[in-house]
């Protein structure tokens, strides 16, 4: 977690840590070259490791002290061997931020060879600071060498010098936000939001596990601030799409639930959006759900402003999409949320993410579904389906309703088949296909089959039979085929004129058409018609026909017979 304290630790002359791109008012540049600096620092080790082993009093503390000032030669020692040392501005940087450090070191121990100044809880505090600042150096200089950020100096540009410009810039952004105090990282995080609407390539391309992590870590700092800009570079990190993964390898969702839970409003509406990115994959989904982060998300929904309210639906709506976590949505209270969405939503996309998910509930489970419907879902998906532009989600959800949580009585008084003849004018193909699903299974009785011919879907299916979707032209083949059981159906049918040269259509032998054996259902029933027999005829039925009986598709031998014996006696008639 980066706390203030980072900050107080290097407060000690604040021209020797480690900054991001200079501003107005920034400390001036390192004084010196590389090399002088190094060996500034490295003649302050000595008088400082002596003020440490010298020091009387806090014999404890400055122990630890002296054991990490023991450590500062072979860290110098790295850092001056890489072949880049002397060419890159964070190496000079961190060189004056530890020499500052090495004469803090020296001028407490002197102080605590002498009579005692300031009180004991004073000294205590600046040990404990110059202990933080060792670490602090020390963590510095080794992710400085890991990061890889020194190479870049050597690297030859293999793209135009701007674009090879801008690489190194991002590396070394990426860099400081491992190295340094709180408010450098802050500045870090400043520049990285401006490459990436800049150049969002660029950053892609030089981004790595630690910076990922860096950026993860800084959503629990301790200003707002920083916690807000930092859930920003992740969300557009995740819309990205190209590092889903690694965020959630280095531990993003839980500070990214807690945001959600109690963050700042910009806080919180990146997290979540971040979150609907993210969950769209069915195991980063199962994670979000295993960390807790089912309820937040639900409490968006029911409080958030209407971007974050839409962000929380289209991430819940993709955690019902994975089959297994349902039922711990449905117990978080799920139903009751997406049903008052779907009538209050303050958004479009809010109601469409609310009848997805409902749709999703009651894709399997008999239990959901009897939810759905006590909730009251029924009648908002029928409101819902009064719109101009009926969607194909809530025609979804309506279809798995239909077959074993409502009663036929309640299908006729609740006006559900008015909204599937609406659905089939006006909606998208999918929704269609959706409404002809539906249509199937309500027609399961001789009644149901009589009232949906009343209500004029006939003429709606066999226009659907044109489909360009194979699945469009199926379940229209299917519905039909079903409703022709009734007379009154039939004889539409046979009125219809697109209704046998749209079946023949059908009877295309290839495996892709799953429609034929409705297709040949259909047309066995109109062979009775000798019109209808003579268009099928006409229109190249009998070829079709002959694939078919090849291929044991079953009734197309029934149906090729019929068709030939009329075609022969239609021969002896005119001779």
């Amino acid at each position: 977690m980066v706390s203030d304290h980072e900050v107080r630790c290097c407060s000690f002359d604040r021209g020797m840590s480690l900054h991001c791109c200079p501003a107005a008012g920034d400390p001036p540049a390192p004084a010196g070259t590389a090399e002088e600096l190094l060996e500034r620092a490295r003649s302050l080790v000595p008088a400082a490791l002596d003020a440490a082993r010298a020091a009387t009093g806090f014999g404890g503390r400055w122990k630890v002290i002296a054991a990490r000032l023991e450590r500062v030669p072979p860290c110098l020692s790295d850092l001056s061997s890489h072949p880049c040392f002397s060419k890159n501005s964070l190496c000079r940087e961190l060189l004056q931020s530890v020499a500052a450090t090495l004469a803090e070191a020296a001028e407490l121990g002197a102080r605590c060879r002498e009579p005692p100044r300031a009180g004991k809880l004073q000294m205590q505090s600046d040990l404990d600071a110059l202990a933080g600042k060792l670490d602090l150096n020390l963590r510095d200089c080794a992710l400085l060498i890991k990061t890889g950020v020194l190479s870049d100096a050597t690297v030859p540009p293999v793209a135009p010098a701007a674009e090879a410009a801008a690489q190194t810039d991002v590396r070394e952004l990426l860099a400081r936000l491992q190295i340094g105090h709180a408010e450098a990282k802050h500045r870090a995080v400043d520049g990285l939001l401006d490459a990436l609407r800049e150049d969002e390539k660029s950053v892609l391309s030089a981004l790595g596990r630690g910076n990922v992590a860096a950026l993860v870590q800084l959503l629990t700092a301790t200003a707002p601030k920083i916690r807000e800009k930092a859930a920003t570079v992740l969300c557009l990190l995740a819309e990205s799409g190209s590092c889903e993964c690694l965020l959630v390898s280095e531990g993003a969702l839980p500070p990214l639930i807690r945001l959600v839970e109690s963050g700042s409003l910009v806080g919180r509406e990146k997290a979540v959006i971040t979150l609907q990115r993210l969950s769209m994959s069915p195991d980063i989904a199962r994670a979000i759900v295993g960390h807790s982060g089912v309820r937040p998300l639900i409490d968006i929904c029911q409080t958030g402003d209407s971007i974050s309210q839409s962000a929380a639906a289209g991430a819940l709506k993709n955690l019902s999409a994975v089959p297994e976590v349902r039922q711990a949505l449905a117990e978080e209270g799920i139903v009751r949320v997406m049903v008052n969405l779907l009538d209050c939503g303050v958004v479009l996309g809010c109601k469409e993410y609310a009848a997805e998910c409902l749709q999703s509930l009651t894709s399997s489970n008999d239990g959901l579904r009897r939810a759905v419907v006590s909730e009251g879902g029924l009648r908002s998906l029928l409101a819902y389906l009064d719109g101009p532009l009926p969607q194909e989600s809530a025609v979804g959800a309506l279809r798995n309703l239909v077959s074993s949580a409502i009663s036929p009585d309640s299908l006729v008084s609740l006006g559900v088949l008015p909204r599937l003849v609406h659905v089939l004018r006006e909606g998208s193909v999918g929704a269609q296909q959706a409404a002809a699903a539906a249509i199937c299974r309500v027609s399961s009785s001789s009644e149901m089959k009589r009232l949906v011919g009343e209500h004029g879907c006939m003429p709606l299916l066999v226009r659907l039979l044109e489909a360009k979707s194979n699945g469009a032209r199926e379940v229209a083949a299917q519905a039909v085929a079903s409703l022709m059981s009734c007379l009154a159906n039939a004889r539409d049918i046979k009125k219809d004129e697109k209704s046998v040269p749209n079946l023949v259509q059908l009877l295309e032998p290839s495996p892709q058409n799953t429609a034929k054996k409705y297709a040949i259902s259909c047309l066995l029933t109109l062979s009775a018609s000798k019109r209808c027999k003579k268009l099928m005829i006409s229109h190249g039925a009998i070829g079709y026909l002959k694939k078919l009986s090849e291929m044991d598709v079953a009734g197309a031998k029934k149906l090729l017979e019929k068709l030939e014996r009329g075609k022969l006696r239609n021969l002896f008639s005119r001779k």
